[in-house]
């Protein structure tokens, strides 16, 4: 599975009009991981599955969702009910009770990449309005997963991958 993964644009609708024009042919699927401060309505997450964030009121986003593409399994929450900011580990538990290959979460604003006993535990930063790198104007990551390799690469403001913050690792 290839999948696009970004969070916590706060409201720059503009973003994920263009992060859907340049990789919509490129991935398998698209998540963002709230705080969008759009209306669940809205048609672009047509095109993307979607959680609410601590700064979602639209009550019609779910607050966890679990996809499977491609035979690889999904947990996607924004992670503010689950502590993030304070580590990852209520969110692994979660996603790793619903056997979970990948568990994608937001929140802090904060790029970060791990390995939790195969599974692959990732935070995009924000594209919007990052907490570190803040560099590169925001960030986004693509992830590539099969049964023995996670690669990461992640994106900047521009939409430019950034070679120094390239992971791969074996599941």
């Amino acid at each position: 599975m290839k999948a696009l993964v970004v969070s916590d644009t706060h409201g720059d609708h503009n973003i994920l009009e263009t992060i859907l024009a340049q990789f919509e042919t490129t991935v398998d699927a698209f998540f963002y991981c709230g705080d969008s401060e759009l209306t669940a309505d809205d048609p672009i997450w047509q095109k993307m599955y979607a959680v609410r964030g601590n700064m979602d009121f639209d009550a019609g986003f779910p607050m966890a969702r679990v996809e499977k593409v491609k035979g690889i399994t999904v947990y996607e929450t924004h992670g503010h009910r689950l502590g993030v900011s304070m580590g990852t580990a209520r969110l692994e538990e979660r996603a790793h009770a619903v056997n979970a290959d990948c568990a994608f979460y937001g929140h802090t604003h904060t790029l970060e990449a791990h390995m939790a006993d195969g599974m692959l535990v990732l935070n995009p930063g924000s594209i919007s309005q990052p907490r570190s790198y803040q560099q590169y104007g925001g960030t986004c990551a693509v992830v590539t997963i099969n049964a023995t390799t996670a690669d990461v690469v992640f994106y900047d403001h521009q939409l430019t991958p950034i070679p120094k913050l390239h992971q791969t690792f074996q599941r």
